[in-house]
Order: C-alpha cells, then structure tokens, then sequence
C-alpha cells in the first residue's frame, strides 16, 4: 500500500510500512522514512508505483482546463477527489484526482485552499481582477524579453534610455527596464555598465559623469524659478576707503575685497569686506529656501552651478566701480609691530576701486617684487603700482599672521605641491560637452595674493566666530581637536578650536553669495552688529535652534558631493589633457599602497594619481617614469607600468616607508571613480583655508 500526503507544501508519495491511529510510517523511493499524520495522507493506493503515479498526475494537471474546471467546481467547499470526479468522469482513477490535486493547487487564482486537499472556488469578480492581473504580467515580462534582446543585440530601448540613471545608480528593482537590463547581462555574460555602453546608451563619457550628478543631486533641474531680486537697505552709510578684491579672472561671485588706512601714521587699519546679501535675503523668504535648498555654488572646469540667482549674484557681488553692500571687519595694528589695537564691524557700502585677478598678476606680485620697491617689472598694471605700498604691507602682514598660526598649529604648513588651473577652449560660457580643448596651467600654492586673501579670511572667520559666541548668539563653527591622523573637520554650532588652521574658533562666513552657512553666519553677524549685547535675542537663529542642526547635516553632505564632483571633473579634464597632447609617459613619485590594487603615484606636472604596477617594493617619495595603459572616461581610471626609477636608490634619505595614515585624504579622492552600478541580482584641512 502507498500513500499521498502533504508535506511543507510539497506533495510526496511513498510505500506505507506501518500504520497506526494517528499517524503512520512511510517510505519515500530516496529510501528515507518519514512519519506522516493521518490527516496528512491525502490518497491511499496499490498502483501504480508512487513515481509513476505522480508523473502521470504532473502530466494530466497540464491538461487540465481551469476555466471549465471552475465552471463544473461547486460553490461550497469541495474535496479535489469530487471536482475529478465532476470533471472527467464518476470513475475518475487515481492519477486523474491527483493530477486535478496538482492543477487546484497551482492556480490560486482559481481555487482557494480551505485545508489539506479541499478548496474553494474563488469569487468570479476576483478571479477576473486576478487573470487580468496574470495577464499584464505576462505581457511585461514579454516587453522584458524583448529589451534584452535587443540591448544584448547592441541596440538600447528608448524607456531604458530614458531610465538609464536611475536604474544604474537608484534603481527599483520591480522596474521592468531593471529587470531587462539584468536579464541581458546575465544572457550576454557582460557587466550591465559594459553592456550598456555597447548598446549605446551613454551619448559620451563627460554626458554620463554630467546627468549622473544632476540625477542625484539637482533631479528638477538647474534653472532658478523667477523672483525678485531683493535691492539693500537704502540707509547704509558710504565706507571712506577705497577697496579692491584679488580672485581669479573667471569668478563672478565676489565675495570679498580688502583695504588699508593709516600707512605711515603708525596705526594701520585693515578693511576686510564681505558681501552682504543677508541683509535683503530674509530668513524663510522664497529666495532663502533657494539658498538653503542648494547648500553651495557646484564648481568644475568651465562651468559652475550656483548657489543663488545670477540677478541677486549682480546686486551683491563687489564688483568694482560702484559702492556695494558689506559687512566690514576692521582691524587696527601697530604698523611697526602687528600688535591688534582695536577690531569692530561695520554695516556699510563699500566703494570698490578695481578687481585684481590674480592669474593676470602673480608673475608681478611677486616676493622679490613685495621686498624692493624699486624693482619694476614690464607691464604692471597703474592701478597696481598705485596700491604697492598697501600690498607690501599686507603681505608682511599675512606672513606674521601665518607664522602665528603655525606656531598653534605645532608645524608650518605645507604648500609643495602646486594648484592647477583649468581651461577649456571651445564651450564659452555654455555649459561644456566633453569635446572642448583644454589646458592646465601650474600655480605655486601660498603665492603672495594667495596669502593675503587667506590670511584675511582667517582673521575675519576667526574674530566673528569668537564674537557670536561672545554675545551667545549660535553660528555654524568649523572645528578640529587635534592634527593627529584621523582626526577630522567637523561642524557644530560649538565654537571650538580648529587645530588645522591654528585658531580658538572658526566660522565660515566670507563667501555668503556661494556657501549657505556663510549666510546663515551672515545673518547672525548682522544682528550683532545691530543689535550688540542683545543680539541672542534678535538673531533668526537663536541658541540650540533645531533648525542650525538640520542646515549642518544638509551642507555636510551636499558640499562633499560637489566636492566629489569636481575633483572627479577635474579628472576627467586631466585624462582628457593627457589624451588630446598623446602623452604616453610621465613621472611620478610613490605616494601610497593601494593593497591589491598596486601602489598609487603623483604625476609631477599634472593633477594625476593613478595605479600602477612594478613599484612593490619601492619606498613612500620614491621617483619613478611610468608607462601609461587605457584611459576609461566612464571610471576615470588609468593604471601605469614603472618603466624606470628616476632617483637613486641608494639614497634613501627622503624615503618614508608606505604609510596610510600619513596621506592626505586627497591622494584618496583623487583616484578613479566607482561606479555603484546595483544591477546584480545573480545572488584634512586644506578645505577651511580660505583662497580666491
């Protein structure tokens, strides 16, 4: 005697070798025993054998039509025995009741289980909503075939195209254009970023990097939606000095500018000017949700994204001829000393006299030419060699200023390596399209006009910071514990010490037109200034006000993203440089061990680390020539082969053993990109110095 019986939702037949009351022994064919429950057994039989039989079931339940099957089922609950009976005949034999057992059981569209081998036919209304339900995933999981043929095929559907973002780096995996790229990727044995490039579905590689950022980071779009400008107070007094700003000839939001009263008096004042848009933009206002929204000016070579409205940049930003808006520090020294006599903050308008652009004028500005006044050099401009005496006076200024900082800080501070500058030829002012030419010019970091502006910016980030918590009004404070490794930047609304920059407290508040905690310190600034001992009271921000908090989570991420974008920018516009002159080889010293992915190196003339292979047991400085391989433009990676040591091995007295710890968290960014494509279902300190 055999016995069907239901176990775990699988149906299993076998040879019964005892029987008892409530339950009996049974012997599967793997030779296994299995005690089943009586109520378990849904058929007893002599024959045929158990595998005969449920093969012969499986092939009369794909035979079955379910429609007529429903039809002749009864509307009260019903045993499969009887519904076999009902639908092939009164004699029905065992294997056509078990193959209708098989066909209730897979389709419960059709029937309801009500318990071990009965059921329920389900409500006609229901059973249409489920076949019709049946039905379109049919047709989907058709549309689904069809995609993957075709982009195995090297073609990319329009809805894929269209989805192309989303399902590489957000995708919803019950999407049907996600399932059709992961069902060509296994068909095709290719990675679904690989696979998608064959299919051309990414226009270019600079497109790709482009939509990829604005997928994640600005989803609506760029554009500004049309608002007022806000025009300043109308009551602001004129400042009586004669300013000018030092930035680079392609910035428009001109934040600050500086001046100096009293040289050869004794006492020097030094003007540190900001601009003021927080004192039109209100808190909460359309043009702030704006601000507050964007977080921060997005910058890459040849283009940027801003923080605000171009037409609010034009009324604010300190452009030269004409008395703009400002909150001025001014700080009073002994010109002979340096000593700070007196430091207060003014809101004012501030007549500005010219835009120095320092890419014009550092082969000028030198400090050969700070040090002699009598040194002339061929082509300085008049408007420069009227403010001379100023400029020596500042850099002398920022060098104590410096040489202060670094006496906190416990070391001097480290510019070897140099700053590159980014043209690009051929997009104007338009956003670029990867085709443009570019150039990389080298720039000496702590170059003189670099020095003075920094400085400056540090003196005026510093003093306010420390003034707003004087007068207990909160602000958003940039801080570090220690310089130890690992110790990081971090931001509260604690004024704190930011050992990297070698000062007691450190706000950010210089660049209000391009970073929103600028503004948000701005506005707090201002009430100061207004309002004095009672500031707490009239400031928009007012102690432990959740809302600093939310705005310190939100910059955080955003303007590491932008950061992240523009150094991945960057290079991108680098391997463009190295492919458009057909440079195959370049020299590099040793920065870092890359553990399985080889050691990584600086290119000397070019903002470049890559990986490269044959440097193993070269120490941490060692200079070596590289044999460049394959540029990727999607993951911005290139990998090198060392072709030959440059230094001597023998000396080694530069040498520093590969250290993680000791790099700059640069070395690490500046590698190639990684692509989160999520399709596999097959089971330090530079960043708060301030520059131009």
């Amino acid at each position: 005697m055999h016995a069907l019986f239901e176990d775990a939702g699988k149906f299993l037949a076998g040879r019964i070798l005892s029987e008892a009351d409530a339950s009996s022994q049974v012997e599967l064919a793997s030779g296994k025993r299995v005690k089943v429950k009586a109520a378990h057994i849904l058929l007893k039989f002599e024959k045929p054998e158990p595998a005969v039989l449920m093969a012969e079931a499986e092939a009369i339940a794909s035979t079955i039509e379910l429609d007529l099957a429903w039809e002749f089922a009864p509307e009260e609950e019903f045993g499969f025995a009887d519904l076999a009976r009902d639908y092939f005949s009164d004699s029905a034999p065992n294997t056509q009741q078990i193959g209708m057992l098989f066909a209730l059981y897979g389709a419960p569209h059709y029937f309801r289980r009500a318990g071990k081998g009965r059921f329920r036919k389900a409500p006609a209304e229901i059973l249409q909503q489920a076949l019709a339900a049946i039905e379109k995933k049919k047709q989907i999981q058709a549309q689904i075939d069809g995609w993957a043929q075709e982009l195995a095929a090297g073609t990319c559907p329009q809805p894929i195209r269209e989805q192309l973002y989303k399902i590489l780096f957000k995708p919803d995996k019950n999407a049907p254009e996600y399932k059709a790229v992961v069902e060509a990727s296994r068909s095709a044995q290719k990675a679904p970023l690989e696979l998608l490039q064959a299919a051309g579905a990414i226009d270019s590689a600079y497109q790709f990097h482009w939509k990829r950022f604005l997928f994640e980071n600005f989803p609506k779009g760029t554009r500004f939606p049309e608002l007022t400008a806000p025009q300043p107070p109308e009551d602001l007094p004129v400042a009586n000095v004669q300013a000018y700003s030092i930035d680079d000839s392609m910035t428009t939001e001109i934040d600050d500018a500086l001046s100096v009263q009293g040289l050869g008096t004794g006492t020097v004042t030094l003007g540190i000017h900001i601009a003021a848009p927080g004192l039109a933009i209100e808190p909460g206002s359309d043009l702030d949700k704006l601000g507050r929204n964007r977080l921060s000016t997005v910058y890459m070579p040849g283009y940027k994204i801003t923080m605000l409205p171009d037409e609010v940049v034009q009324i604010y930003t300190l452009d030269e001829g004409r008395a703009n808006p400002a909150v001025s520090l001014y700080v009073t020294y002994d010109e002979a000393t340096l000593e700070v006599k007196d430091k207060v903050t003014k809101l004012e308008r501030v007549p500005v006299v010219v835009n120095f652009r320092h890419d014009k004028l550092d082969h000028i500005v030198t400090e050969e030419w700070l040090a002699d006044p009598t040194l002339e050099v061929e082509g300085t401009p008049a408007n420069l060699a009227e403010r001379r005496q100023e400029l020596m006076f500042l850099h002398r200024l920022a060098k104590h200023l410096k040489k202060g900082r670094e006496e906190v800080r416990g070391k001097p501070e480290n510019f070897s390596r140099p700053d590159y500058t980014f043209r690009l030829e051929g997009n104007g002012d338009e956003e670029p399209n990867g085709s443009e030419t570019v150039s990389i010019s080298v720039r000496k970091r702590g170059a003189p006009l670099d020095l003075i502006v920094a400085e400056a910016a540090i003196v005026a980030n510093s003093t306010w910071g420390g003034w707003l918590a004087e007068l207990g009004v909160p602000g958003i404070y940039r801080s570090q514990a220690s310089m130890a490794p690992g110790v990081k930047v971090r931001m509260s609304t604690k004024a704190l010490p930011h050992a990297g920059i070698g000062v007691k407290s450190y706000s950010w508040a210089t660049s209000p037109l391009r970073r929103y905690v600028d503004l948000v310190n701005q506005w707090q600034i201002i009430a100061c200034a207004r309002h004095g001992a009672t500031a707490a009271l009239a400031a928009p921000f007012k102690p432990k006000d959740a809302e600093l908090f939310g705005i310190i989570s939100s910059f955080d991420g955003a303007y590491s993203a932008y950061n992240g974008y523009q150094q991945s920018m960057e290079r991108f516009w680098t391997l463009k440089y190295v492919e458009q002159n057909g440079i195959t080889e370049l020299d590099c010293a040793v920065i870092k061990d890359n553990g399985p992915n080889g050691i990584l190196v600086r290119a000397d003339t070019l903002p470049l680390v890559i990986s490269i292979i044959g440097a193993q047991d070269l120490p941490r400085g060692a200079r070596v020539r590289v044999k460049l391989g394959a540029i990727d433009e999607i993951t911005l990676d290139i990998h090198g082969t060392v072709i030959e040591r440059l230094d001597d091995p023998l000396d080694s007295s530069d040498d520093a053993p590969l250290d993680d710890a000791a790099e700059d968290e640069d070395d690490v960014a500046a590698g190639p990109i990684a692509i989160a494509v999520d399709v596999n279902e097959a089971d330090s300190t530079s960043a708060d110095t301030p520059a131009p």
